[in-house]
């Protein structure tokens, strides 16, 4: 290489600095193609995220309305359980009716030691309108007699109104049929007559 007047040397680029000249040049070329990968992974783990949200909200609540089945399920069988009875005391309320008019019916001096064989018989009426009585009470049927208390529509249904001396109005002054409850809940409505102001 000849020397330039004053010895300076022309400058001659090392094959090092070529190589990182030429790399700094690759690299600003690719910054924005990289740019532009990092964007579509960020929006791609942005809809990832919107996916596991929306996916983790449906399982819970899908958890919920699971649960809720499972809480009705159990209402229901524990219902049923209580008030699967039902139809069954219905029908046999018709029966206990049935023995409480008969022994209502009998004349109560007839019912002596001279008539045996009625008193045998009104007697085993009785026994057995108790025991009915007791099998009602230990499977939950309860017996309502109104008499004297507040009209409950939801325990009595009023065949009449009309003026009674000696009861407040808007009380049960006549009850023409009892009537019962299963577990708290009316069976059948007590059949009466409400007193009103005269």
């Amino acid at each position: 290489m000849k020397r330039l007047e004053g010895g300076i040397q022309p400058y001659r680029a090392s094959p090092r600095l070529l190589c990182t000249a030429s790399q700094q040049k690759k690299d600003e070329t690719d910054k924005p193609e990289q740019s532009a990968a990092e964007t579509l992974l960020a929006e791609e783990k942005a809809q990832l995220e919107e996916q596991v949200k929306d996916m983790t909200e449906k399982y819970k609540r899908a958890l919920a309305d699971t649960e809720n089945l499972r809480t009705r399920s159990q209402k229901m069988i524990e219902d049923a359980k209580l008030y699967g009875i039902q139809g069954l005391c219905k029908d046999l309320l018709d029966v206990a009716d049935i023995l409480e008019k008969a022994t209502e019916s009998v004349p109560k001096e007839e019912v002596t030691s001279q008539n045996p064989h009625l008193k045998n018989l009104y007697d085993g009426l009785m026994m057995t309108e108790i025991q009915i009585q007791k099998v009602f009470t230990k499977h939950g049927l309860a017996k309502l007699n109104p008499d004297g208390q507040k009209f409950d529509p939801y325990e009595h249904e009023a065949l009449f109104h009309a003026p009674v001396e000696g009861k407040e109005p808007g009380t049960v002054a006549v009850v023409t049929k009892v009537g019962y409850k299963l577990h708290g809940r009316t069976l059948r409505p007590a059949l009466v007559g409400v007193a009103k102001a005269p």
